[in-house]
């Protein structure tokens, strides 16, 4: 088998009611989904994030820089191809859209390797477990969501089955953000693991100001507290808190994670395979994570791909055992791949039988949300 041709087609659904969290605002949500062609007919599915800039550079990177790297090249020599764009790029590559692009075509060729060979793909990896517990992933800031409605939603999500819910800080006052956390502690009760996350938009100070005080409400973790770069910051951080400290999102590659790690910047890894090397490299990641007795729980903050593709890794890995689920409206993770992957009453989701990620891509919604 041989690959013939990479596409990069980048998707966009403009949101009703925008939301932010500490750093950005969101007022819509994207999707670059990426197709790796064969001379067998096999076609491969796998997205590249492009969180934080125009799709059309990571499109570009992939189509333009990295297409030549695979073309002709037999997609189970994944290691090799892998290393050989990592390597080949290094000079202007190593993280960045170099890694988000390497990573969508990544999750394609795996997609390609699991239909080759009639196998879902967790199962190639490893097969750990067949189901993936849920969390919901939600408490953004938007136009007039007062506290009410905050723990209004999040109360929702609890009467949906999710035991585990994370919330949004780091985006107002710390006494501010401190009452809304407050105010959905009580009205979730005891009972369900709470998290919150910062986007890394504290600095150690404060970090350290509101680990103490969350310290009081059972917070399961506090997710990217600071700046990913300081790492130091985050080591202090974590060193004056019993929460857990979780993240981080935007660092790449297992030489990334490796710093954080020995760092003991983080109690729990959070890499993303559509972002920090595809799934080749978060294999790596959480075998570094589990030498240091860590858990990888994923960011998974996009499409019906990206879930699909942290989920296979989820499901392959020891230390793997959330996943999470965006509770925001988007059709490009629900739709786009058919309703597929919704999770049960338990907020569980149950792996798909199917080969390779076992998803089907919905045609209609590619070509309605498609902006090329």
């Amino acid at each position: 088998m041989k690959i013939l041709d990479i596409e990069a087609i980048p998707l966009r659904y403009t949101m009703d009611n925008p939301i932010w969290d500490a750093q950005h605002f969101i007022p819509f949500r994207q999707t670059l989904l990426v197709k790796v062609y064969t001379d067998e007919g096999i076609i491969g599915y796998g997205e590249a994030a492009s969180f934080g800039g125009p799709m059309i550079t990571t499109k570009t990177m992939i189509e333009e820089e990295l297409k030549p790297y695979f073309v002709g090249k037999d997609p189970f020599r994944v290691e090799l191809l892998w290393d050989q764009v990592f390597h080949g790029t290094i000079q202007h590559g190593r993280k960045g859209i170099v890694i988000a692009a390497l990573s969508g075509i990544d999750i394609a060729l795996w997609d390609i390797i699991g239909k080759a060979a009639n196998q879902p793909l967790y199962k190639l990896l490893g097969g750990y477990r067949d189901q993936v517990q849920a969390y919901a992933s939600s408490g953004f800031y938007s136009e007039g969501r007062t506290n009410a409605k905050l723990c209004e939603d999040m109360e929702s999500y609890v009467e949906s089955g999710f035991k585990t819910i994370k919330m949004k800080v780091g985006g107002m006052s710390p006494k501010e953000d401190l009452q809304r956390v407050i105010d959905v502690r009580k009205n979730i009760g005891e009972d369900i693991d709470l998290a919150v996350d910062a986007n890394s938009n504290w600095d150690v100070p404060t970090a350290k100001w509101m680990s103490r005080r969350l310290e009081e409400l059972n917070i399961k973790w506090i997710e990217e507290p600071v700046l990913p770069d300081d790492v130091g910051g985050s080591a202090e951080v974590a060193r004056n808190t019993i929460i857990p400290i979780a993240g981080y999102e935007q660092e790449v590659t297992r030489y990334g994670f490796k710093t954080l790690i020995e760092q003991k910047a983080v109690h729990i890894v959070q890499p993303d395979v559509i972002w920090s090397g595809g799934i080749t490299e978060s294999k790596k990641i959480a075998a570094l994570a589990a030498v240091n007795h860590l858990p990888c729980i994923p960011h998974v903050f996009s499409s019906g791909v990206c879930l699909a593709a942290n989920l296979h890794f989820i499901a392959s890995i020891p230390n793997g055992s959330l996943v999470e689920l965006d509770r925001n409206p988007n059709p490009l993770r629900d739709l786009l791949i058919n309703d597929s992957l919704l999770p049960e009453q338990n907020a569980i989701i149950t792996l798909p039988d199917k080969p390779g990620l076992g998803i089907d891509i919905n045609d209609e919604i590619v070509s309605k949300y498609r902006v090329d």
